[in-house]
């Protein structure tokens, strides 16, 4: 799943940001669509544990999923 997020970045970035309006401009180019850079910056911004922080990203990833055969 990390390597067909990180493929689809540039679509998704903008969604990233709306679903977690704390994360900054700064955070998203570090995380570069990486899912561990993203979930160290959920956690370091929302001041969440690392399992709350997986879990969040794991929903916004089931919102954002694109059908398979949908290409």
């Amino acid at each position: 799943m990390g390597d067909v997020f990180e493929g689809r970045w540039n679509q998704v970035k903008g969604d990233v940001k709306r679903f977690w309006g704390k994360l900054t401009d700064d955070d998203l180019t570090r995380a570069a669509g990486n899912r561990d850079k993203l979930v160290g910056a959920l956690q370091e911004r929302y001041g969440w544990e690392k399992d709350r922080a997986e879990a969040d990203f794991d929903r916004f990833l089931e919102t954002t999923r694109t059908p398979v055969g949908s290409r």
